[in-house]
């Protein structure tokens, strides 16, 4: 935000250096980038008349122009431009002049004939034809302001103005205007606030808004309030020097007076304006909508624009005339031959503005504005403020009456002031009357114990909000510097302290952390076989990525973990074990981020890996998070692996993880000539069902019973089956249950394998007999023989 120093001054009196006015400014929350004075380059340039113009006698495009400059007698001047008149003002660089770029002007001959100094066009003076239209682009600037003879030129032309440059943060969009800075200036210099009414005569002829303009807001949610008021027999004309130096001053291009108020308004008040040419209105009716998918428009910068439904935009009878809160349509905008206009002073929904300004790579003051958010209670001040413009500036005739489309709500937003908590809060100390003295200021109200935030500060909505407001304003450099008072007890979280352990389990095992990118290529997928229709290959797509190969949001953490691996295979390292914590991204339906879901990957390959030493990993991360047993069956139709060497662990019907080798075409795939192995767990389910406490088992006071069994059982019957049936029958005395042999060959039948286990069992209430032991041993062999186990013979 570029404001004018001159602009200023209509709202508050300050006699500070712009180098001071930066200081406080900044130092009472409103950051100063700088500050730059117009025409401070230019030196020794004065306004000079012309008396005589004679020809140059040795130079058919030279002419002698004798200037009267203000001094005892006048200066002659040596120029070839055409445009200049006996009696035009004329700016006059004199003996020793500087013109912007630091380019200096001497007396010397020109052809023989002495010349003691130089007429300036605009562009030599740092101006173009749009700060003063009635002058010409190549030719000497012939000033048809009010001035004098002799004057420098700086003041002049009003080129003497000094423009402050404000980093404005996101909360603070009232600051986004002349009057909120100026209300910010008010309250940190503590001088009065000069605020105007805007007052509009209008036509008093018996028209009526009526019968120019329908307006219909079907998006009431994107636009809250919709204003609009109408001028007729419009003349479009140059905006006067004092609107144009305003303009310039604060970074906007002057075009003509129509335009300029629209801009002059958006910058007095921070909200955006547009002016439609009513011609051009179909039907002369404004719709606010949702655009159609498809639709498309000419913009005013000639671009054709697609829309989708979820963008808003404003239409007429038959087709979309603007984008909402970002930029008019090719015909929407005011002409030479403009005659009758509607004003528009809308509020448009932040989110909505912005995600379509982003989608179509639109970026324009007005949009800027409404990202941030405004307040729609200021639609019907600004719409006045254009039109007592108009009738200033004798550019039209303001209709009567206005459309007022308001589904606002205007209820204000109220904080309790709580003076005793401010100061502890601050380490201050401040009378409840200083503190409403500094609220006042800067726009706030009492309702007894309670203040009115006005509504233009959108951002406040907490007793700290206010506290901050208080102490900008009493100055940060005036609190005293305090010692910490109190005790302060830093403790990690059952959350953080469970995947500390998680780490360390990790490190202690020999795993290096390894971190990755979470947004991974579409191509991934395929290179882990994930089927077509795979749920997982339904990934959140980013917006503006980098490139194809960081496009979407990783569903599973395995390609992430294989291309690790090929990194280090095709670098010649013999071996890696490594692990991560990272996320996985699920689309969710009903909400517009997805799940992040935390997963602990392990990869192995060289060093002795096997699957039997990722299974040992895994069961090490269960038993140290205090985990109970947790259920292991093969997995078969994951292609990611390689079928009959994989497994899934799963807890009460929960599945928490996979494990296994990693399929040979996969491996191909990532140029990785070595078996991988790969596990994936669940932290989230991991956490759930681990057990952090730790409780006390005195030695054991009775000796342990042991019984061998040696079974005969199908090839193709999982271990874990046989071992969940033994814990079962066994119940509370078992106390360690151990396969210690597995056997195939001759010596038991085809398709069938002997396994052999033995059983641990031990009682706290007392010696076992071998009648208790016996006992469990029968039930565990009629719990074997349902599901096909029986005793070896």
């Amino acid at each position: 935000m570029n404001l004018s120093m001159k602009w200023l001054s209509d709202y508050v009196d300050i006699t500070a250096t712009p180098r001071e006015y930066a200081e406080a400014l900044t130092m009472s929350g409103s950051k100063v980038e700088g500050y730059e004075i117009e025409g401070s380059e230019i030196e020794n340039v004065v306004v000079g008349k012309v008396l005589s113009i004679d020809k140059h006698p040795d130079a058919d495009k030279l002419v002698i122009c004798q200037v009267e400059v203000g001094q005892a007698s006048p200066v002659q001047i040596v120029t070839g431009a055409t445009n200049v008149t006996v009696g035009a003002l004329v700016p006059v660089c004199l003996d020793g002049a500087v013109l912007p770029g630091g380019k200096k002007i001497k007396k010397g001959k020109l052809r023989g004939v002495l010349s003691e100094g130089m007429l300036c066009s605009l562009g030599e003076l740092g101006l173009t034809v749009n700060d003063f239209p009635y002058a010409i682009e190549d030719g000497i600037f012939l000033i048809e302001e009010n001035c004098e003879v002799g004057q420098d030129i700086q003041s002049a032309i009003a080129l003497n103005d000094t423009s402050v440059e404000f980093e404005i943060t996101s909360n603070r969009p009232d600051c986004l205007s002349v009057i909120g800075l100026a209300r910010e200036t008010a309250a940190t210099f503590d001088v009065p606030l000069r605020l105007h009414t805007p007052q509009v005569k209008g036509s008093n002829d018996g028209d009526d808004i009526k019968n120019y303009l329908k307006v219909a807001v079907e998006a009431t949610d994107l636009c809250p309030r919709y204003t609009a008021k109408v001028v007729k027999d419009v003349k479009i004309e140059p905006s006067p020097l004092w609107m144009r130096e305003r303009l310039r001053a604060s970074g906007v291009r002057p075009i003509n007076n129509l335009v300029d108020i629209t801009n002059y308004v958006m910058l007095e008040y921070g909200q955006p304006m547009h002016a439609f040419d009513l011609r051009y209105v179909a039907g002369n009716e404004i719709v606010v909508r949702r655009a159609k998918n498809g639709e498309t428009m000419m913009t005013l910068d000639g671009v054709d624009r697609t829309f989708t439904e979820d963008m808003l935009i404003i239409s007429d009878a038959e087709k979309p005339v603007a984008v909402a809160g970002v930029m008019g349509g090719e015909y929407s905008g005011i002409m030479e031959d403009t005659k009758t206009v509607v004003f528009e002073s809308a509020n448009f929904l932040g989110n909505s503005v912005r995600r379509t300004a982003k989608k179509l790579g639109m970026r324009t003051d007005a949009s800027a504005r409404y990202e941030k958010g405004i307040s729609p209670l200021s639609t019907m001040e600004c719409v006045e403020r254009a039109c007592e413009l108009v009738e200033m500036l004798g550019a039209g005739t303001v209709v009567d009456g206005v459309i007022d489309v308001d589904h606002s709500d205007k209820t204000p937003k109220t904080v309790k002031l709580e003076p005793d908590w401010i100061n502890r809060f601050l380490g201050i100390s401040l009378s409840r009357d200083e503190m409403v003295k500094t609220l006042e200021a800067l726009g706030f109200t009492m309702d007894g114990d309670q203040i009115v935030v006005p509504y233009f500060r959108i951002d406040i909505e907490h007793k700290a909000d206010i506290a901050e407001e208080i102490a900008r304003i009493y100055g940060y450099n005036k609190i005293p510097t305090t010692a910490p008072t109190g005790t302060a007890r830093g403790v990690i979280t059952p959350r953080q302290k469970f995947e500390r352990t998680i780490n360390e389990t990790m490190l202690s095992l020999g795993c290096y952390e390894i971190m990755t990118y979470s947004f991974i290529s579409p191509k991934y997928y395929d290179n882990i076989l994930l089927p077509a229709d795979s749920e997982l290959r339904d990934s959140v797509t980013i917006m503006n990525p980098l490139g194809e190969d960081t496009s979407i949001m990783r569903t599973t953490t395995i390609p992430s973990m294989m291309e690790i691996v090929s990194r280090n295979y095709n670098n010649r390292n013999p071996y890696l074990w490594a692990y991560e914590i990272g996320m996985e991204y699920i689309p969710a339906e009903d909400k517009d981020l997805p799940d992040e879901n935390p997963m602990l990957t392990i990869g192995l390959y060289g060093n002795d890996a096997d699957f039997y030493t990722l299974k040992g990993m895994v069961e090490t991360v269960l038993d140290r998070i205090g985990t109970a047993e947790v259920d292991v069956d093969p997995c078969t139709d994951d292609p990611t692996f390689h079928p009959g060497r994989c497994a899934v662990l799963s807890k009460d019907g929960g599945k928490i993880g996979v494990l296994g080798e990693i399929s040979p075409r996969v491996c191909q795939n990532y140029d990785v000539g070595a078996k991988v192995y790969v596990a994936k767990l669940d932290v989230n389910a991991l956490f759930e069902i681990s057990d952090s406490e730790k409780t006390y088992r005195p030695l054991p006071k009775y000796p342990a019973t042991s019984r061998d069994l040696s079974l005969i059982c199908d090839d193709e019957l999982p271990i874990v089956q046989i071992e969940r049936a033994i814990k079962g029958a066994v119940g509370k005395i078992l106390e360690k249950v151990e396969l210690f042999d597995v056997y195939r060959g001759a010596q038991v039948e085809k398709d069938k394998k002997s396994v052999s286990y033995s059983i641990v069992m031990r009682s706290d209430q007392g010696t076992l007999t071998d009648e208790e032991a016996d006992g469990a041993v029968k039930r565990v062999l009629k719990a074997l023989d349902k599901i096909g186990v029986s005793l070896r013979q």
